[in-house]
């Protein structure tokens, strides 16, 4: 895996989760125009549905992509070129991409529980740090202390009160200090706050490279707006294929301009063998096994590698309209 040599020092403190306090409770202030509600769990905690029974929305999706980046970095939307076929594009920065994106954004928390008829969700955003359990965190370094936390999940259920009592523990707060944010992948709010991973995307790849990432400076991205289905399959593959087939990031890297070149070489998703077919059918030929699938296929369809020290640039990949559209159910 990609080496952290340079990055941890800088974090003796992350103060991720008193940074991102902030963007929660604004989001809880105005949940009626965002077309969100929330509930108490018999524990205490606050659960956020933003698309289970409430209709959510674009900037509900906006706002929670940036909740999981800890209020660190910065999600818009915007349109493209007027000959895009799909043109409103989700556009993301960060001040700090190891951190924000491996350290918060990134949805590495498998929670799981058998009760109510079994649960299972990937989690997001600072209460990961809090919590430590992915072997990630602790390569990274970086830890937190808070008595308040959030966590995205990519869900279309609400979590049995018991592993919200888990999760509480795990970070070390009470019930009631712990806010659970629910984004089902057929929502708009899921559908944009997923696509506002594609920095995140090529972030954890540049990981697996092994490309050194405390030279990796800053970064910037966009990939577009998926239509959501109501198929859980179809949604979660479209918005995958957002970035695999039309997400595009800029990384801003410092070192040798070899080691930069080969990353815009190995870092798109055409570099992967999985690479082509629309993210559904693959997951459906390997019978819904994630880990069959080839890990290197997650990361956007183009990058664009500039070396700080010698002010170079290299590219690398291009998109792929027609597996794009194939997957977005053009003309359907």
């Amino acid at each position: 895996m990609g080496t952290v040599e340079g990055t941890a020092a800088n974090w003796p403190q992350s103060g991720l989760n008193a940074q991102v306090q902030p963007l929660v409770e604004d989001l809880l202030r105005n949940r009626d125009w965002l077309r969100i509600k929330t509930e108490r769990t018999e524990s205490g905690a606050t659960l956020v549905d933003a698309g289970i029974d409430t209709l959510g929305g674009l900037e509900a999706g906006r706002r929670i992509a940036e909740i999981c980046m800890a209020g660190l970095g910065r999600a818009s939307i915007s349109s493209s070129q007027p000959s895009d076929q799909w043109r409103w594009r989700i556009g993301v920065t960060t001040c700090d991409p190891v951190l924000v994106c491996l350290g918060s954004q990134y949805a590495g928390w498998m929670l799981s529980s058998e009760d109510d008829g079994g649960f299972f969700a990937l989690g997001s955003g600072p209460a990961r740090v809090l919590a430590g359990k992915e072997e990630l965190i602790q390569e990274l370094g970086v830890t937190d202390s808070a008595d308040q936390t959030c966590l995205v999940l990519e869900t279309d259920q609400r979590p049995p009160n018991g592993l919200v009592e888990q999760i509480a523990k795990d970070c070390g707060v009470s019930p009631g200090n712990l806010t659970l944010i629910l984004t089902p992948t057929s929502s708009l709010a899921g559908a944009v706050q997923i696509v506002g991973r594609v920095v995140e995307v090529a972030m954890h790849k540049v990981h697996a490279l092994e490309f050194p990432m405390g030279q990796v400076v800053d970064a910037a991205g966009s990939a577009p707006l998926p239509p959501p289905s109501p198929d859980f399959i179809t949604g979660m593959g479209r918005t995958n294929d957002a970035i695999l087939f039309d997400g595009e990031v800029h990384l801003f890297v410092n070192g040798p301009d070899d080691q930069a070149r080969q990353l815009a070489k190995e870092l798109p998703s055409s570099a992967s063998r999985d690479y082509g077919r629309p993210f559904a059918e693959v997951f459906q030929a390997y019978n819904g096994d994630f880990s069959k699938i080839d890990p290197l296929l997650f990361s956007p369809a183009r990058v664009t590698i500039t070396n700080l020290e010698s002010g170079q640039t290299f590219r690398g990949g291009e998109g792929n309209r027609n597996a794009l559209n194939a997957s977005f159910g053009e003309g359907a």
